[in-house]
């Protein structure tokens, strides 16, 4: 992870009349505001007030989000745009409760996110005496999602906690962490030297081994038809992917998580279809395909299942990903930011025929928007006027999936915000606000379905609060219609899924935003263009009746 905001001297920024109390609230967050944190999501609550007492005086900024579960899905979008973990303080019982759905996301799209939870006083674990907000086993509970969970009894202990998720996040596979501080150890002065509150120095990632990486390259440059598979831990790379799929004139195809690892305007783009069957036969088709960075998991394969008839290279930070979904003949196993250069050197200047993939794009957009032409409308229309550096924030909504994840390029990762393996709703609206709060010089539109901004609507509140500039697009469809086509598929009378809708545009300007119903498919791409130059919460209100209507008529 990097590093990307000035430190700040707490004595410099405390406000007048506060103090700092060295207790172990004020040890863990000195240590965040050191590995550079800046903004943490959460709700004040009776418990965790020791932690909120020092974020004024060391110059984080709270984000006080409507839930839980908004504020793990913020600091979702926040830390995809800084390469920071994301932080959440939760108080104790509910609000950590509250916020285990969204560390079960970045669980499973492997994000990095710290929660911090006060919890019973030492003595009381498992007491059962009716205290505020007792719970079972707090620890045991966020364990069960998390990659760990820790309940500390030191202040010392507690960043020995925040530097080893650090080490996580930055040398591993980043996924949630818990720390759980007890109230009496939270609330007393602490017993950590100054010195250990210092971030650790960035040390070099690990490479893979020299007789691998030969192989590897051995077979790479005797290829004749070699394709490139990019999830999540191939964005590590960046530019070096490309100078790898250059070398090779190997088209790259992504999963979604891996979308924009390779800018979605070079040649050897095939976009972020990998769930599509153009592009699976593409992999089954190669002769070497080296899958970077992903599990190749039928979340992100739409339920196929890849059977390439050439030799497969597999890049992972973990062994146990080396065979996992598809087996390897060479596994590379290291962090992509250094493994991937280690081949690119290991396989010289190599002159070889120019890839022509232009043809097999146009093939997926043709299968993508058969798939639902009048959500491929709706997301090319968009595309149309969104800036190129513009962040899309998703949602596990149609529009989504069989729209902007494949109609709107990216040019950059990390600016297509969405959980394509926890799949929840809810999720698309706090991480982009997340994500604006993040990146304030780059528009953030957030393109999701009623049902989706429903799950999160009271977080409208959060973005007017804050003060950001954020589109939100409401691709209305009357309601869950995934699960409607699911149920008519299976014989089933559609039940629970036609849901009655609010005026969206009355509630976002309720909210204090500006909001707006779009009566025409020819008026929605000028009115984003007219939302995206505004300033403040805009909302446009889409009824899918109109794309489905202009695109019958053509």
């Amino acid at each position: 992870m990097q590093t990307t905001t000035e430190q700040t001297n707490p004595s410099d920024v405390v406000p007048s009349g506060e103090t700092i109390v060295n207790n172990a609230g004020y040890a863990i967050l000195k240590t965040l505001r050191n590995y550079g944190v800046d903004a943490i999501f959460g709700i004040p609550g009776t418990h965790n007030l020791e932690f909120y007492r020092h974020l004024a005086p060391l110059g984080i900024r709270p984000v006080t989000t409507r839930h839980e579960q908004g504020a793990g899905y913020g600091a979702d979008g926040w830390a995809q745009q800084t390469g920071l973990p994301g932080v959440v303080i939760t108080t104790s019982g509910p609000g950590l409760l509250n916020a285990l759905s969204a560390a079960g996301t970045a669980y499973c799209e492997s994000r990095p996110l710290i929660i911090l939870s006060p919890g019973v006083p030492e003595g009381e674990e498992f007491a059962d005496i009716g205290s505020l907000h007792e719970t079972k086993d707090s620890t045991a509970a966020a364990g069960a999602i998390v990659e760990w969970s820790r309940r500390v009894h030191s202040a010392t202990e507690a960043v020995a906690a925040i530097h080893d998720a650090f080490v996580l996040f930055r040398y591993g596979r980043p996924r949630p962490i818990h720390i759980e501080v007890p109230l009496n150890i939270l609330e007393s002065l602490s017993d950590c030297p100054e010195e250990l509150l210092e971030a650790e120095p960035l040390r070099p990632g690990k490479g893979a081994g020299t007789a691998e990486v030969q192989a590897a390259a051995n077979l790479l440059r005797g290829a004749v038809r070699p394709v490139i598979l990019a999830g999540g831990g191939s964005l590590r790379a960046r530019t070096d992917l490309a100078s790898l799929a250059e070398a090779l004139q190997a088209p790259v195809v992504t999963t979604l998580n891996g979308k924009g690892a390779l800018p979605e305007s070079h040649p050897l783009s095939l976009g972020s279809d990998i769930r599509l069957p153009a592009a699976q036969e593409l992999c089954d088709g190669a002769d070497v395909l080296l899958v970077v960075g992903s599990k190749v998991g039928e979340s992100e394969m739409w339920g196929g299942k890849l059977a390439p008839r050439g030799k497969v290279i597999r890049l992972d930070i973990l062994p146990s990903q080396a065979d996992k979904n598809l087996a390897s003949d060479v596994a590379l196993i290291g962090d992509a930011a250094v493994v991937v250069p280690q081949l690119v050197a290991e396989l010289g200047t190599q002159t070889r025929p120019r890839a022509e993939v232009a043809a097999l794009r146009e093939t997926l957009r043709n299968q993508a928007r058969a798939l639902s032409p009048e959500l491929s409308r709706i997301a090319e229309e968009a595309a149309s006027v969104l800036p190129a550096n513009t962040i899309v924030g998703g949602d596990s909504s149609q529009i989504t999936y069989l729209g902007t994840a494949s109609f709107i390029p990216q040019e950059l990762p990390h600016s297509f915000l969405y959980t394509p393996a926890y799949a929840t709703l809810g999720y698309g609206l706090p991480a982009s606000i997340g994500a604006k709060i993040a990146a304030p010089e780059r528009p953030v539109v957030c393109i999701l379905g009623d049902g989706a901004l429903m799950f999160a609507v009271q977080e409208m509140m959060t973005a007017v609060e804050q003060r950001i500039d954020l589109v939100v697009v409401c691709v209305d469809n009357g309601g869950y219609a995934e699960i409607r086509a699911n149920e008519t598929d299976r014989g089933i009378t559609p039940v629970g899924v036609d849901l009655v809708q609010p005026d969206w545009a009355a509630l976002a300007t309720a909210f204090g935003g500006t909001g707006r119903k779009v009566a025409s498919a020819t008026d929605f791409a000028p009115m984003l263009a007219q939302a995206i130059d505004a300033r403040g919460l805009q909302l446009l209100h889409v009824p899918v009746e109109l794309f489905a209507a202009a695109t019958t008529e053509n």
